[in-house]
């Protein structure tokens, strides 16, 4: 990405209203707000997010569990996407959770979700599972998906 120009944030509880309507613009099935509340509040969850002009570009949140990172949400507005903010966004979180002795990144993907997949395995993330018919809304399965973080940090 060459334009610098979005800042990298942990986002707090002044930030909630843009996640909100970030998250009903990016997903069918949403977190609420009270989901958000609370992820903003408990200290083993993070929720860091991109910004240009003020303006919530993207977000990515996260549970810290010792040494293990679940990843929960990847969103990115439409009028920032293809443009690396994903990318970005996702390089900068796994920095800093290296920097926080994390050693394992996990996370579920729909099997239909071809963009966050070539971003994942991208960065490296493998194919460890399925959950067979996970998504309520439409039996899709889920793709399990891991990255050691202590092989990355050696590439």
């Amino acid at each position: 990405m060459n334009d610098f120009s979005y800042k990298f944030s942990k986002l707090e509880i002044c930030d909630l209203d843009d996640l909100v309507a970030l998250e009903k613009i990016c997903f069918p099935h949403v977190w609420t707000e009270q989901q958000f509340w609370l992820c903003l509040k408990q200290k083993e969850y993070y929720i860091f997010g991109l910004k240009k002009s003020g303006n919530l570009a993207a977000y990515m949140s996260f549970q810290h569990i010792i040494d293990e990172m679940e990843i929960l949400k990847l969103a990115v507005h439409p009028t920032h996407r293809r443009k690396g903010i994903g990318k970005r966004l996702l390089w900068l979180v796994l920095q800093d959770c290296m920097n926080m002795g994390i050693k394992k990144a996990y996370l579920e993907v729909r099997r239909s979700n071809t963009a966050a997949l070539a971003l994942y395995t991208g960065f490296g993330f493998v194919q460890t599972g399925v959950r067979k018919g996970y998504y309520p809304d439409n039996k899709e399965d889920a793709l399990l998906l891991f990255l050691n973080l202590i092989t990355r940090q050696k590439d």
